[in-house]
């Protein structure tokens, strides 16, 4: 059986503006979730100027997003984020083929006026990059016929895109949302997580955006995987009996111990790096490194 895996996360982000920065207010996402599988042993942040107001807030999804404000005039902006993570093993006991028929599990979320509320029902739902299309649906339908387990059927959807989709880096954006992605076969681990989330919503299943980081460092043997060198992006499908599960359908694997899980939402637009304000800056350059090792 497959041990427990130590990793060491370094991501440096830097901004430069073409023209100086008056004020700044942003939010920023680089505090790794503890989670059941995943332990923080360690973590510390950077910003650099020093911001002259720093806080932060867990958010209506349970992430620790940091919150400051910059009232000097500035040309760049860098955060770095220095991170220990103990990751266990999640799949060993999962069956995909012993879990709920996908029918069932939407049936049971289906809105009804004073039924039982399950906190997972929030992820049925369409989301400002991922609009529930019938052509996401029908899509989907080949993966679960009627009766298929769901967790069987959602593992066929992901073998199925990461086929069907070509990983190229210069054909969509950050905002590019789910349909334009599908539509053009092609994108980014982004891409291909908030489409895969639409197929599952546009069934009536509840599906999660997941961001994280992949490591660089393969174990012997084992090939690198795509999307390695900066932020990556998973799903998240929840199941009834096993919990949420977590598929990467960019690397065609299941999420374990080479997946640190850094936020979690709807999609993209609710765990982005940084977002908020700024007066001026013109133009400006983004530099992305990241580093995931095994210590």
């Amino acid at each position: 059986m497959t041990t427990a895996t130590v990793l060491s996360v370094l991501h440096r982000t830097a901004y430069r503006y073409s023209t100086p920065v008056e004020t700044a207010q942003h939010l920023a996402t680089i505090r790794p979730l503890a989670c059941p599988w995943q332990r923080v042993v360690s973590h510390a942040e950077q910003i650099e100027p020093t911001p002259s107001y720093l806080n932060s807030r867990i958010d209506a999804f349970g992430n620790d997003v940091l919150y400051f404000s910059l009232d000097a005039p500035h040309e760049s902006l860098q955060m770095t984020s220095e991170t220990v993570v103990r990751l266990s093993p999640r799949w060993h006991a999962l069956d995909p083929e012993v879990t709920p028929a996908w029918e069932e599990v939407a049936e049971r979320l289906r809105f009804r006026a004073g039924g039982e509320f399950f906190p997972e029902s929030e992820f049925c739902f369409a989301s400002p990059n991922i609009v529930l299309l019938p052509a996401l649906r029908a899509y989907a339908l080949p993966s679960f016929a009627p009766g298929t387990p769901l967790v069987a059927g959602a593992i066929d959807l992901m073998h199925r895109i990461h086929a069907d989709f070509e990983y190229r880096p210069a054909t969509t954006t950050f905002d590019t949302p789910a349909q334009r992605a599908f539509e053009l076969r092609s994108g980014v681990c982004q891409d291909f997580a908030q489409v895969m989330i639409g197929c599952l919503r546009a069934l009536g299943l509840p599906a999660r955006y997941v961001s994280g980081y992949l490591r660089n460092d393969p174990p012997p043997g084992q090939p690198r995987l795509i999307g390695a060198d900066a932020s990556h992006a998973w799903v998240s499908v929840h199941c009834p009996q096993s919990g949420w599960i977590d598929l990467d359908p960019t690397n065609d694997v299941l999420a374990d111990l080479d997946h640190v899980t850094l936020a979690l939402g709807r999609d993209y637009s609710d765990v982005s790096l940084l977002r908020g304000m700024i007066l001026g800056g013109g133009a400006h350059q983004v530099e992305v490194g990241v580093s995931v090792l095994a210590l």
